[in-house]
């Protein structure tokens, strides 16, 4: 059971640790640039999109004269694509698996609307709305997962029906017309903010406080990892690169923080995306279900003759991706405070892409649930920056078009300079 996850994790991790390698023998006695070239050359992979985003921001930083990151903005920046986001995380690991789900924008409408149907003309109470919400779109995920797993119809397959099945499902339950409103908590889920605690000052309080707390619990990490990676005698990065690595990573969080905590705070959708990020990142990277997710996606043959559960995991990365549109689908219905028949439209091509410019592989196997949210930000703010700057729609759809061919290219180049 345990020969093609090993084979797996020894893949995903031997080539950035022989770039950033203490014995690469690029990195030594060339000083900290050195060091930092050689590491960026080695890890261009993972470390590629990061810069691009960093890239994109400066740009429009720049051409909208400061506006893109005034606190205002920013917290727009997240509410509009935190649905995207969700929707990529699930997307991300159905890649990984080797199948797709085109079915993700119309299973959120049909949630968006089912919830619309029990809230606002059947009273029941948001919480439970919303528990029933999750559950339908948990079942709809095994109807379509039972089909790709057990039964070995192609997901492209199964989930362009369920696009078609859940858009009609949607147009019924709503009969053309947007039913609204929804009560204040449920609205609260995408359009709230942390309550503010503590005495009174230019900056929310709470969100300074998480803000600490997330530094720190970042930097134990960081050391933990570092410290397990020396105990097994695997190769780690130098220190004074580690140093710097730590020291942006803490200037990253302190500015992006101070940033919220300028304004309203943080918005309650980014502690659901931030639980999900960790919790989903966890999983994947840690537990034996993430790993014969990698196993089969990198091979699902050799897998299975290992001992891997193939068609059960499959079942349950649909489950999966199935509960993930539905909240998707709640958090879009509250930022709206309705449930609209035309909700969700092409949100499964944006989720597909920003896993691709992400880092998924087209062919399975590769890909983490970072990169998901790294590809969702890329596709955000190109958007924002993109109709800040007054760009028309036409023009944007071209730009996002040719980053999503361009993020590709890059990364089958890379392959291809790795002999992968």
């Amino acid at each position: 059971m345990a020969s093609p996850v090993k084979t797996e994790e020894t893949k995903r991790s031997a080539a950035p640790q022989d770039a950033t390698s203490t014995r690469g023998g690029g990195g030594q006695g060339g000083g900290i640039g050195a060091l930092v070239l050689n590491s960026l050359r080695g890890n261009m992979r993972q470390y590629g999109m990061l810069i691009a985003l960093a890239l994109i921001i400066l740009l429009f930083q720049i051409w909208t004269g400061g506006i893109l990151l005034e606190p205002l903005n920013v917290t727009n920046l997240i509410q509009q694509n935190s649905y995207i986001l969700i929707l990529a995380i699930g997307m991300m690991i159905v890649i990984i698996a080797g199948h797709i789900d085109l079915s993700v924008g119309s299973l959120a409408a049909f949630v968006g609307a089912a919830s619309a149907v029990m809230m606002a003309r059947n009273d029941v109470p948001w919480v439970l709305a919303v528990v029933i919400s999750l559950l339908i779109g948990a079942a709809a995920g095994a109807w379509q997962g039972f089909w790709i797993a057990y039964v070995g119809i192609p997901s492209f397959i199964v989930t362009l029906a369920g696009m078609l099945v859940f858009r009609g499902g949607t147009q019924i339950l709503l009969q053309g017309q947007s039913v609204a409103p929804f009560p204040d908590g449920f609205q609260a889920i995408s359009n709230g903010f942390l309550p503010e605690g503590g005495p009174l000052s230019n900056y929310h309080d709470l969100t300074v406080l998480l803000g600490l707390g997330v530094i720190a619990l970042t930097l134990i990490q960081e050391m933990r990892g570092r410290r397990q990676q020396i105990e097994h005698g695997l190769d780690v990065m130098p220190t004074n690169l580690f140093v710097i690595r730590c020291v942006l990573i803490t200037a990253a969080i302190t500015v992006f923080t101070l940033l919220l905590a300028s304004y309203q705070g943080f918005p309650i959708v980014l502690i659901i995306l931030s639980v999900l990020l960790v919790g989903f990142g966890y999983v994947m990277r840690n537990s034996v279900l993430g790993r014969h997710t990698y196993a089969i996606g990198g091979n699902q043959a050799a897998a299975k003759l290992s001992g891997v559960k193939d068609k059960r995991v499959i079942f349950l990365v649909f489950v999966n991706m199935g509960v993930l549109a539905a909240l998707a689908g709640l958090v879009y219905a509250a930022r709206l405070n309705a449930g609209t028949p035309n909700a969700g439209i092409n949100f499964e091509l944006e989720a597909i892409s920003a896993a691709f410019i992400g880092g998924a592989s087209a062919t399975g196997g590769v890909g983490t649930v970072l990169g998901a949210i790294i590809g969702g930000l890329v596709l955000g703010v190109l958007n924002n920056g993109m109709s800040l700057v007054g760009i028309g729609t036409d023009y944007q759809q071209v730009i996002k078009g040719l980053v999503l061919i361009a993020a590709v290219g890059f990364d089958v180049y890379n392959k291809r300079r790795g002999g992968n």
